[in-house]
């Protein structure tokens, strides 16, 4: 199914990362080696049932999801407070 093995901590990463607004699928992509569709997957796959849903919802449509719909206004795949260092 995948063509590549993850490990949990990437699989966990993966999974956050298709849940931020900002991150577009080509960044999972270029990271990780799996396609959108793949990506759809795995959620599928790892996520509650109704957790999928909401994300599926979620993401569907989503300009910020996509580097060919996002505004040129967005630079950058995350919130400026997202990795604060403490």
């Amino acid at each position: 199914m995948m063509s590549l093995k993850l490990n949990s901590a990437d699989e966990s990463r993966v999974i956050e990362m298709a849940w931020e607004d900002r991150t577009p699928f080509e960044a999972i992509e270029r990271l990780y080696g799996l396609t959108q569709d793949q990506v759809i997957r795995l959620m599928r796959q790892k996520l509650k049932k109704s957790s999928f849903k909401l994300w599926r919802s979620r993401v569907s449509g989503r300009k910020t999801k996509h580097l060919k719909l996002r505004s040129p206004q967005v630079a950058r795949g995350y919130c400026p407070t997202q990795y604060k260092q403490r």
